[in-house]
């Protein structure tokens, strides 16, 4: 236990490095890309643990990261910000002069996305397999779908526009303010997902996956540690959220279409379906990827423009991870201190074989 501690903290200590150094190397949109990766870092592993640990086929991601991303920007915008954007029908009177720091509205905006996922999860968790992803991607439209046609709340089809970013971490100033809170989140999320599945509640969830029937007999609450899971996973989903409206400062419902649902599963099936390291390594390696394939649609190597190109690079190799991993890059299991001393161990030992 205490080896896990002293690598935890050198992980950690190792990503506050990596940090400082980006953030005098990076420029402004490489840094937005470094965000968004780790916003996606928090979506998926959220996601990961109703799909993957539990073995849920919920597919209402989208709807929980709205409910999270309105809830944060109509606490944290002021007045005359709200006025400049309900233009067409003025704010309801009970939020018009609400105007939150910035921890407390994405505190709320992660507590109401919950409480959403409660009462989302409480009827449609009882359904199992196709039944549940359609009741689930069905509520997450429910939710789209609100949200445009309350335009008093939400400015409706407009959406938001203006949202401000923080400009100060834990009451200290800096330039870049909001990596230090994404990546914080991020650290958050991770440790508090690694504690959980690593507890006796996580073990029940993987017991679910496994065989309802054989973990109801061993005196597992099936219905109640899947409503917790959905309950934890929307809590941070709308985490994140409220960390993608001050990325964006705009947000509007068709951001939160059924496509996001699908591009966060992606990810997660891609580093693992119940692999905690292997979602943190996937989101971050296709935000990048996304972003840095850009230059196909643009034409290169004297080869005209061709709209679309990067998207056909992308879903290429994306289908040849898919026929040599079928499990994902990291199948079902942790990237521990252990494996990356070993993988190294191998790497400095082949040149001494090749040699005998």
């Amino acid at each position: 236990m205490k080896r896990k501690i002293i690598t935890s903290l050198i992980i950690i200590g190792i990503v506050i490095v990596i940090l400082i150094l980006l953030q005098n190397t990076l420029g402004n949109f490489k840094l937005r890309i470094l965000n968004l990766a780790g916003i996606y870092v928090i979506f998926a592993v959220s996601m990961n643990l109703i799909n993957g640990f539990t073995g849920q086929l919920a597919l209402g991601h989208a709807g929980f990261i709205a409910v999270g991303a309105y809830t944060y920007t109509l606490l944290v915008m002021d007045s005359d910000l709200k006025s400049m954007n309900f233009f067409l029908e003025p704010i309801v009177p009970f939020l018009s002069s609400v105007h939150w720091p910035f921890l407390p509205a994405v505190i709320m905006g992660g507590l109401l996305a919950g409480l959403a996922g409660l009462l989302i999860g409480a009827p449609v968790l009882r359904l199992r397999g196709d039944y549940l992803a359609i009741a689930t991607l069905g509520f997450g439209e429910i939710i789209r779908t609100v949200f445009t046609n309350t335009q008093s709340i939400t400015n409706g089809s407009l959406g938001l526009k203006a949202i401000p970013m923080p400009k100060s971490f834990l009451f200290i100033e800096m330039k870049n303010a909001f990596t230090w809170w994404v990546w914080t989140a991020v650290i958050i999320t991770v440790i508090f997902h690694f504690l959980l599945v690593s507890s006796s509640y996580g073990r029940a969830l993987k017991a679910i996956r496994e065989d309802e029937k054989a973990a109801e007999a061993m005196g597992v609450n099936i219905f109640k540690h899947k409503v917790w899971a959905m309950v934890i996973s929307s809590f941070f989903a709308g985490i994140g959220g409220a960390l993608l409206a001050s990325l964006m400062t705009t947000i509007d419902p068709l951001m939160f279409r059924f496509t996001l649902t699908f591009n966060i599963l992606l990810i997660v099936v891609l580093g693992g379906m119940g692999s905690i390291s292997g979602s943190v390594i996937s989101a971050v390696v296709v935000t990048i990827l996304m972003e840095w394939l850009r230059f196909l649609d643009q034409g290169f190597m004297g080869l005209p423009e061709i709209p679309g190109l990067r998207m056909v690079v992308f879903s290429t190799l994306l289908l040849l991870v898919v026929l040599f991993y079928p499990r994902g890059l990291m199948g079902n299991e942790e990237l521990s201190w252990n494996k990356i001393t070993k993988m190294f161990q191998r790497f400095h030992m082949q040149p001494r074989e090749v040699r005998k």
